[in-house]
């Protein structure tokens, strides 16, 4: 039986066996033109008559594109992919060397799902232990860096770039007043009115005053802001140097010669390190006012007997101390958000855990600083 069809320049014949399989015989160009229109009528003629199996012959085949060989994979489609009831038979060699190029035999073809082996404990130990050496590595050779480019700005104050120290100055800074100074405030606040709940029995509500500067100004004032500014600026620092890294825009800097530590650390780091220790002593006088509140509505404290008992306590080495620690805190926050930034590997994905590493790392650090600033304190004095 035969039914022979035209489509353009491409024809095909169609004949059927005892057994009920069928032979497609195809003669002309399977190229973009015919490809639509055989794929339409191929369909409609196993749908009406479906066979037990398919053979295409291919010798009439004068020319064979990609579109003549998605005809040839609906057709395998059409018969469920089953290598037993699909196939192809005398192609020339130009039309093998286009289905081999393809990789034609590969379509439908069912990939076994293979269970992917857990690693054992000292593979996964030895695995962390590589990272973290390699981490090491390139955390020690990013901190020379920065030494270097701070070295070569010092020497060379021009080159350093003044308009994105000052955007990173009004960021980190001017940016930061209303979060810092509200929480500063409650802050302030709070252990006041807690503080005085005890020392309202002894009498000594005037020292309420004492312990509101005097922890504020040595201790919680320049740990708050840092983590503030940590949240903050060290997380932006991260996902924007996280982002350039992702885009290649680290290496088209390097490429045009500029030195990316010098281009986008040192503005960061001396924005950073001139604006938190001035952000830190507006914290703290927000947490003053703040105990103020408490004094003079809760304590019956005149506001003079306060702000006295305020000065009376505090020093300047005090106030110098902690705008000490702020200038190290800030200094640790903006060198390690550019760090994660520049160790950001993959897509989006890594941008996220890099900005959620520097955050977590910032405020690690700033805590073990401190420490080691109040065992420094303890044995100087």
């Amino acid at each position: 039986m035969k039914n022979p069809q035209d489509l353009q320049a491409c024809r095909y014949e169609v004949s059927y066996s005892d057994g009920g399989a069928m032979t497609l015989h195809i003669q002309g160009r399977m190229d973009a033109p015919n490809a639509a229109g055989m794929i339409e009528a191929l369909k409609a003629l196993l749908a009406d008559q479906p066979p037990v199996s398919l053979t295409v012959d291919l010798q009439k085949v004068t020319y064979l594109d990609d579109f003549g060989a998605l005809v040839l994979a609906e057709l395998k489609k059409l018969m469920s992919g089953e290598q037993d009831r699909f196939f192809l038979t005398n192609a020339s060699e130009s039309v093998k060397q286009v289905l081999s190029i393809l990789n034609f035999d590969a379509l439908g073809r069912r990939i076994p799902f293979t269970k992917k082996r857990s690693s054992d404990m000292f593979t996964r130990f030895g695995e962390g232990v590589l990272r973290q050496i390699s981490d090491l590595n390139f955390t020690f050779a990013f901190m020379g860096s920065v030494c270097l480019s701070l070295f070569y700005v010092a020497a060379h104050p021009k080159s350093l770039r003044g308009d994105d120290t000052f955007s990173s100055m009004e960021n980190t800074g001017v940016d930061a007043l209303p979060i810092v100074g509200l929480i500063s405030f409650l802050l302030g606040l709070i252990m006041a009115f807690m503080s005085s709940v005890q020392l309202k029995q002894f009498g000594a509500n005037i020292y309420v005053a004492s312990l509101v500067s005097l922890s504020m100004v040595r201790e919680l004032g320049p740990i708050m802001t840092a983590i503030i500014v940590a949240g903050r600026s060290g997380s932006a620092f991260a996902a924007e140097i996280g982002t350039m890294k992702v885009s290649e825009e680290i290496d088209a800097l390097f490429t045009m010669g500029f030195d990316p530590t010098r281009f986008l650390v040192v503005p960061k780091i001396v924005a950073t390190v001139i604006v938190v220790p001035f952000l830190t002593l507006f914290s703290d006088l927000l947490a003053i006012l703040g105990g103020l509140v408490v004094g003079v509505f809760m304590l019956d404290l005149t506001t003079n007997a306060y702000v006295s008992q305020t000065i009376k306590t505090l020093t300047v080495f005090d106030v110098f101390w902690g705008f000490l620690k702020s200038g190290v805190f800030a200094l640790l926050i903006t060198v390690v958000g550019c760090l994660r930034g520049f160790q950001v590997k993959g897509g989006a994905a890594a941008v996220g855990q890099a900005t959620t590493s520097a955050v977590v790392t910032s405020i690690f650090l700033i805590i073990l600083s401190d420490s080691i600033f109040a065992i420094i304190l303890r044995y100087w004095r």
